[in-house]
């Protein structure tokens, strides 16, 4: 076996035991919390609900980042996806919806590919006056097409809402796991150790689901194999990282990137699909900064789609969480508190197990503040959880936001971004 599949199925087997010891802990919270919600399948039902848009924006990010070009628009691009699948979706069901919201997407990646690759525009400049213009054509659509006394209106429109949609996408259930009797709820309902916690989130995550919701995860293996199994991916991301050197082999970058980033586009629209389709209608304000969360769930997955599919699973549970139990949000002390004792432990057993005493000196005043750190961290996250009943609602609103923050905050020492993201490219220049 090379060293580069041994590798490989190592970062899985450690995968695999990081998702089981976080399924450990959760299950400690919740018996010593008595927080049922942690692991309920409900819980996880909303949160795969609500991960969806966040990972379809996050790989709208991947893609356009990964042929070079920075895109920031995603949030806006999702709000022109929500209008247009709103709109479409009431007239004529929900197949429509997913249609209009892809191509009012691609529109907005149109635009801004325009700008950055054709006329060299900045592309952080293309990217906030996409999220501006976003907002601003929607609203000028809606006091145009849902004003009192318009078809619409009659039929529930507002300024700021469209009608309900006549239709939405078929729910399926897994196979042996959800379909038939349903052994994984009785199974939830013992409240046993472990096992009642797995069945909860199996449950949720297999019980009437939404057959788009499936197609959008598919969308994850499907990206990884074109950008990193495929002739076209290969060429991707060249001009991602030196497209003057792909441009001397023969690549058409200018073609590569406007393909890019109107799958970019398309992307992000098809996350304010999923948005309407969780509310069954067009709300204003509805994608609530998730385009941004999006970019920070691809930059703590460090471009990969493996990695964007934890954060945007990390930061649906926190928003799903929030919905369903406010209460339940203070057990993220506790939950904090033990990842910082692993933490210590880790680090502590690393500290230990070297037998050069010399190495345990070099590792300076530097490391043994983090540690100190982490232990006076997670003293302050029991004292909280044991003295905090329930958190103001204001706070509960923005923990999704908060956990964007602090995820960024430590993923950023292991960041590698593509060499030419965001670099201004002209064919036949030298850089």
């Amino acid at each position: 076996m090379s060293v580069v599949a041994t590798t490989r199925v190592r970062k899985y087997h450690l995968g695999l035991i990081g998702a089981a010891v976080l399924i450990l802990l959760m299950s400690l919270v919740r018996i010593v919390s008595g927080q049922d919600d942690i692991t309920s399948s409900g819980t996880f039902a909303a949160a795969l609900l609500l991960a969806v848009p966040i990972g379809l924006a996050g790989l709208g990010g991947l893609w356009a980042e990964r042929a070079g070009v920075v895109n920031i628009g995603l949030e806006g691009m999702m709000v022109l996806g929500t209008w247009f699948a709103g709109w479409a979706g009431y007239q004529w069901g929900w197949a429509a919806a997913l249609l209009a919201g892809l191509v009012a997407g691609a529109l907005g990646g149109l635009i801004h590919a325009v700008a950055t690759v054709t006329f060299g525009v900045d592309h952080i400049i293309s990217g906030v006056a996409i999220n501006l213009l976003g907002p601003g054509v929607t609203r000028f659509l809606s006091e145009v097409l849902y004003k009192e006394g318009t078809g619409a209106a009659k039929a529930g429109a507002g300024i700021t809402t469209s009608p309900a949609l006549s239709s939405q996408g078929p729910e399926v259930s897994l196979p042996l796991l959800s379909s038939g009797p349903d052994w994984l709820g009785s199974l939830e309902g013992t409240h046993w150790f472990l096992l009642s916690d797995l069945a909860g989130i199996l449950r949720g995550l297999t019980h009437e689901v939404n057959a788009l919701v499936i197609l959008a995860v598919l969308l994850l293996p499907l990206t990884f194999f074109v950008l990193w199994r495929t002739a076209f991916g290969l060429r991707l991301r060249s001009a991602g990282e030196n497209p003057w050197a792909a441009e001397s082999l023969g690549v058409n970058v200018y073609l590569i990137k406007y393909v890019a980033v109107v799958i970019s586009g398309a992307f992000a629209g098809l996350g304010g699909v999923f948005l309407v389709f969780v509310s069954t209608k067009y709300v204003e304000g509805q994608t609530a900064g998730r385009g941004f969360i999006g970019l920070a769930a691809m930059i703590f997955g460090n471009w990969r789609p493996g990695g964007l599919a934890a954060g945007a699973a990390l930061f649906g549970y926190a928003d799903g969480l929030q919905l369903r139990s406010s209460g339940a949000v203070t057990s993220f002390f506790l939950f904090g508190a033990a990842l910082l004792v692993l933490y210590l432990g880790a680090r502590l057993r690393g500290m230990l197990a070297s037998n050069q005493p010399a190495e345990i000196v070099a590792r300076g005043a530097r490391e043994y503040t983090l540690l100190a750190g982490a232990a006076v961290g997670a003293v302050l996250l029991v004292w909280l959880w044991m003295t905090v009943d329930k958190l103001p609602n204001e706070f509960v609103f923005i923990t999704p936001h908060v956990l964007t923050l602090l995820v960024l905050l430590v993923a950023s020492q292991r960041l590698r971004m593509p060499k030419a993201d965001g670099v201004r490219y002209r064919r036949g220049e030298q850089h």
